[in-house]
């Protein structure tokens, strides 16, 4: 895996944020999302050397050769007016937007990735992935992401309507929201789940034995904004979501912190 290296000036950070899933429950919140992730990308920027957005920006998203999905327009304007002015934004494919192909590329120009990266920032190194299908079980959904990522089974779906195949990815993600929540209160209920237990906390133990260069693992997917010390020197950073958390982190060239955006 190459490690890119980047250099902060002084008073430059780098912004993380993860999991909007833009699009639902229905439009009026998601639009009042949307306005609030604009007006908050529109604050970093002014001390932003790079931004990352680490997936599920939408809770579906498909491109079709000559169609993409209708609304985001606030949304598209400011992230292309951010990176012709400069700044870099990189976005992470979740399981949500995996479709994702060039769109963001040719039309905003962000640099998009669906595997892992390791970004050496100001001499820490930064371990940066959606989250998604990391860490031990979850054989389930590992098969699905299997399934998804198949070309031919992406050239297959392009052939359905957009109206017809959007309407059914997401009752689909609906559907796993909901068992999710349910599993999720039935673990809180017994008193969460213990951070060993915790499948991306367990990937974030292995991978350092194998790269304990390591500082930081930077993933989103899990929706629990979560900053909890992997070993002396490394710490596991869970960037939650923007649904019920608003949460996002900072890197400052020195200190990594979580923070919440306001949501009035």
């Amino acid at each position: 895996m190459k490690t890119e290296q980047i250099e902060l000036k002084s008073g430059e950070k780098i912004y993380f944020a993860s999991d909007f899933h833009l699009g639902i429950p229905e439009h009026a919140s998601s639009l009042k999302r949307e306005r609030l992730l604009v007006a908050w990308l529109d604050e970093v920027r002014k001390d932003a050397k790079e931004i990352y957005l680490m997936g599920d920006l939408f809770d579906f998203w498909f491109e079709y050769k000559t169609v993409v999905p209708k609304g985001f327009v606030r949304l598209f304007g400011k992230l292309a007016e951010i990176t012709d002015s400069g700044i870099d934004i990189h976005l992470f494919r979740g399981n949500h937007d995996i479709w994702a192909f060039d769109y963001f590329a040719q039309e905003m120009n962000i640099k998009l990735h669906r595997e892992a990266q390791i970004k050496l920032i100001n001499g820490f190194a930064f371990f940066l992935s959606h989250g998604d299908g990391l860490g031990p079980g979850d054989h389930g959904y590992k098969f699905l992401k299997r399934v998804f990522e198949f070309k031919p089974n992406q050239w297959l779906f392009k052939w359905i309507h957009p109206d017809i195949g959007t309407r059914l990815a997401l009752y689909f993600s609906r559907k796993s929201r909901t068992a999710n929540i349910i599993k999720e209160a039935n673990w809180e209920s017994n008193g969460g789940i213990p951070l060993s237990e915790e499948r991306l906390y367990q990937y974030s133990v292995d991978m350092l034995v194998k790269n304990p260069t390591i500082n930081f693992f930077v993933f989103g997917h899990r929706h629990k904004p979560t900053d909890e010390l992997v070993a002396p020197g490394c710490r596991m950073i869970n960037l939650g979501d923007w649904i019920h958390n608003f949460t996002y982190a900072v890197f400052d060239g020195h200190e990594m912190a979580v923070h919440q955006y306001k949501n009035d």
